[in-house]
Order: structure tokens, then C-alpha cells, then sequence
């Protein structure tokens, strides 16, 4: 069975960082761009970022650039989120997702285009 699987949500304070990891089972995620999105309470899911299959192409929301890194270990089959300063308005559920494609990161792949399989989101809460 093809999953996606993210962990290393929780609580953080503001100003505080955190690190997301989505792993794969069932299928290996190095041919694959990979992404994250995340949905607040109340609000339409958004695009946050995506890295493409060597990592030399990464994408980025505006309101995430340069506090978000997105990264990948392809022998770990591991891609990661690396979130610094983070803000009241970063809460919301994130979500990892794999693409039909892998050379590239376009800006259209924060628009939902070519994804494939979402997992089922891990809670992110910065609240003091």
C-alpha cells in the first residue's frame, strides 16, 4: 500500500522552530517531486513548498520564504521541513504530497498541479 507519512508536529511558542519529516512506504520517493501543504482552521489548504526529485529545484510560498526549508534525504526516502520564526498564523494541519513528476518544482505545483497522493497531515500549533 502506498503511503505518506508525516510526523514531528506539535506545540511550539512563537519565534520557535520545528522539523517535519514525511516518509514513504510502499513506493520510494526519489523519482518523485515532493511538497508541502498545509489548512488552518477555517481557511482553503495552501501550498507551501516543493523540491524536486535531486533537490536542485525548490519552491516556495511568500508567506513562508526564507523562515521554511524544504529538503530531502533520497537514501533515508525522507523529505524534511525545516521551520524557523514561526508565527501564530503558521498553525494549521500540514500535509505531505508526492507528484507525477520529479524534474522540476514549478510554481503550478502549489496550485495542486500533478500530485498524486496526499498523507494525512500532521498538527502544527504555535501559540504561546
Amino acid at each position: 500500500q502506498l503511503q505518506l507519512v508525516e510526523s514531528g508536529g506539535g506545540l511550539v511558542q512563537p519565534g520557535g522552530s520545528l522539523r517535519l519529516s514525511c516518509a514513504a512506504s510502499g513506493f520510494t520517493l526519489n523519482y518523485y517531486t515532493i511538497g508541502w501543504f498545509r489548512q488552518a482552521p477555517g481557511k482553503e489548504r495552501e501550498g507551501v513548498s516543493c523540491i524536486s526529485s535531486s533537490g536542485a529545484g525548490t519552491n516556495y510560498a511568500d508567506s513562508v520564504k526564507g523562515r521554511f526549508t524544504i529538503s530531502r534525504d533520497n537514501a533515508k526516502n525522507t523529505v524534511y521541513l525545516q521551520m524557523n520564526s514561526l508565527k501564530p498564523e503558521d498553525t494549521a494541519v500540514y500535509y505531505c504530497v508526492s507528484y507525477s513528476y520529479g524534474s522540476s518544482c514549478p510554481s503550478a505545483a502549489l496550485a495542486n498541479y500533478g500530485i498524486t497522493y496526499w498523507g494525512k497531515g500532521t498538527l502544527v500549533t504555535v501559540s504561546s
